[in-house]
């Protein structure tokens, strides 16, 4: 696993520690007791911290299924670091990492520019936009950290100042969308360069059975191959570093009528079978850890 070049080790305290605890355990499974450490425990007092906050009180609603604790651990981030996290969305992990980095570290968000994309749409495409340019400004009111901490550049725009300084990028739940919209190959190009010697992508993923007939598995469904993915980001200037299963789940067929969308939080079809899908949980997801090649 790769392991953070920057700042030192910090102890969590032992509340902060339960709560992590609980957050790890699958579904269904009991917390490990005081004489039982957990697994994969995240040695961080300010991430246990960031996770413990109140403003998560929605948010980690969904640990059980995004382990965001072991994840991050995961992909070795520590609070001094630069990183990049592309495509924040509805900003579920920028609530995490914004204020986990925001006193030593930089935070920074990148999402892909919208025009060229048609299958998006005009208004879709004039949405992404708008939420683009608004981005560190609504993150500053919601996280109460200054805008000027949380800045945003679309993919085919970012700085070239930035160009060898970010330690890690995340990408989060997003490579299907890159792929289905044939912007995969330039956008990770833009990231790369942005990316210090050694730098790595931490990536989660939506996880296609090995068998699954390719064009079901080419993103549309939300779904990739594994295999597939080591093949693109190889191929695409990266080698694979270390995989996880933090984020597996078994339950999921990942062949379900209306793709990943299918599942919760999304429930794209409904009340139809509603309790059956709550009982699968979220998608079965691949965890990959890709460091830059010189």
């Amino acid at each position: 696993m790769m392991t953070s070049t920057k700042g030192a080790v910090r102890h969590w305290t032992i509340a902060a520690a339960s709560v992590l605890a609980l957050a790890a355990c699958a579904p269904g499974e009991q917390a490990p007791s005081d004489d039982e450490p957990a697994a994969n425990v995240i040695d961080d007092e300010v991430l246990a911290e960031v996770l413990a906050h109140e403003r998560r009180a929605d948010d980690a609603k969904r640990d059980e299924f995004r382990n965001p604790g072991e994840t991050l651990a995961f992909f070795g981030l520590a609070p001094d670091q630069t990183v990049i996290e592309y495509a924040p969305g509805g900003g579920w992990y920028t609530r995490i990492l914004a204020p986990y980095l925001a006193e030593e570290g930089q935070y920074i968000a990148v999402g892909f520019a919208p025009e060229g994309i048609d299958s998006l749409g005009a208004d879709f495409q004039a949405r992404v936009r708008e939420g683009g340019e608004n981005f560190s400004a609504e993150q500053s009111e919601a996280l109460g950290i200054e805008a000027e901490k949380l800045p945003f550049h679309f993919g085919d725009s970012i700085p070239d100042e930035l160009d060898g300084t970010v330690d890690t990028v995340l990408i989060i739940r997003m490579m299907h969308n890159l792929l289905r919209w044939g912007i995969a190959e330039s956008e990770i190009a833009a990231l790369r360069d942005t990316l210090k010697p050694g730098g790595v992508i931490g990536v989660v993923q939506h996880r296609a059975k090995p068998d699954a007939a390719d064009e079901f598995a080419d993103g549309n469904a939300g779904y990739l191959k594994e295999a597939d993915l080591v093949d693109f980001f190889s191929e695409n200037g990266f080698e694979l570093v270390d995989s996880s299963e933090i984020n597996a789940n078994p339950a999921d067929t990942a062949d379900h009528e209306a793709g990943v969308w299918t599942l919760p939080p999304t429930y794209a079809l409904g009340d139809q079978d509603r309790d059956k899908y709550t009982a699968i949980g979220e998608s079965d997801r691949m965890t990959l850890l890709f460091r830059k090649a010189e």
